[in-house]
């Protein structure tokens, strides 16, 4: 459990971010070591910051896929009422059997991925706190190529208990992690934004598209925005039933070359046009579905690479089976489909195969 403190935060305009203060030390290898102290940060874990990386901290090219993902294995996965107010994806499921279902469904997703070369880091999750919805870690943390770690307010009080020390200390092992972008705080407002659910980053291009939802608030959405040099494109989305969609990724996904978006959903024609026309000025290509594809997870894809550097995009049976031949045939131009079934994990936690994979593009330790 990260432990939870108010601290001073010192502004470094020359980048656009705030970071908070921390314990200078110098090193015999002339690096900077900071220990960061931030709301739910893990007490007393070095970061390793080389001492002219301020400077480049958002100056950084960046490739919108990873071939390193993580991903949280479940212990205790299940319908979870907190966050079934607003996830119109979810419905309660009435087998006694979903955490064996739903582990072997990831089990079995991890070996897809694998077997296609794609880098899976696996993280158990512990039994203490109970977290049922874990499993999607792309909500509370993301992971950026200028080596931050940007950690997400959330909606549900039981997945603010996700944040767990060992997941990050994990990560730590392998990868360079320079700064923390902590924007847990805004919890004590009632405010949100739940990560790469929340938003869909065209990594490349610097655009963070976002439809405003209870989980995802516009306040917060323009402070990632201007601490991590993103351009926020906000708009509203609706199911078929006029509900606010929860997060941002069921409707759409961005790749290196297309964007696959439900249009139907953006139900103001005007904002409909602007996105439409953001999306265009990119150089992407539009893949539309409909609202009932949606439904069926066709939105929650995530284009990744494998270690040939070869582009997938990933997505579960459900999603894949939705899509019309045309569509298939569209989307395997640009790259391959991999899909696995998802069904219990979908069902009861109205999520999918996107919101599962966490992605790393952090530097690599040498």
């Amino acid at each position: 459990m990260f432990e939870r403190r108010r601290v001073q935060r010192v502004s470094t305009a020359a980048f656009g971010v705030s970071i908070p203060s921390a314990s200078l030390h110098s090193s015999v290898v002339e690096k900077t070591h900071i220990a960061v102290q931030c709301p739910y940060f893990l007490t007393g874990l070095l970061l390793n910051i080389a001492s002219n990386s301020v400077i480049q901290l958002f100056n950084h090219s960046t490739m919108q896929t990873t071939d390193n993902i993580l991903m949280i294995r479940p212990v205790q996965f299940g319908y979870n009422a907190q966050t079934a107010v607003n996830n119109a994806f979810q419905i309660a499921g009435d087998d006694g059997n979903v955490q064996s279902k739903a582990l072997e469904e990831f089990d079995t997703f991890v070996k897809v991925l694998r077997s296609n070369g794609v880098t899976v880091r696996v993280v158990e999750d512990t039994p203490k706190p109970h977290t049922p919805d874990s499993i999607f870690p792309n909500n509370w943390i993301s992971f950026h190529s200028n080596g931050s770690v940007v950690l997400y307010p959330m909606y549900a009080e039981n997945r603010r208990l996700e944040r767990k020390q060992h997941v990050l200390e994990t990560i730590s092992e392998d990868f360079d992690i320079e700064r923390i972008i902590d924007l847990t705080h805004y919890e004590d407002e009632n405010i949100f934004l739940e990560g790469t659910g929340s938003m869909v980053l065209d990594r490349d291009k610097r655009i963070a598209y976002a439809c405003i939802s209870a989980r995802t608030d516009k306040k917060v959405l323009e402070d990632f925005c201007d601490q991590a040099l993103y351009q926020p494109e906000v708009f509203a989305a609706v199911d078929k039933n006029g509900s606010a969609i929860y997060h941002t990724n069921v409707m759409m996904c961005v790749g290196d070359k297309y964007v696959v978006i439900c249009l139907d959903s953006i139900h103001i024609a005007s904002e409909r046009d602007h996105v439409m026309a953001t999306i265009k000025h990119t150089g992407k290509e539009i893949v539309d579905i409909t609202l009932d594809q949606m439904n069926h997870f066709a939105g929650n894809m995530l284009q990744v690479s494998n270690d040939q550097g070869e582009k997938l995009l990933v997505m579960s049976t459900q999603a894949y089976e939705s899509l019309t031949e045309e569509q298939i045939k569209k989307l395997t131009g640009f790259n391959r489909i991999v899909h696995s079934s998802l069904n219990t994990i979908e069902k009861n936690g109205g999520g999918s195969a996107r919101c599962m994979m966490a992605e790393i593009h952090l530097p690599t330790i040498d």
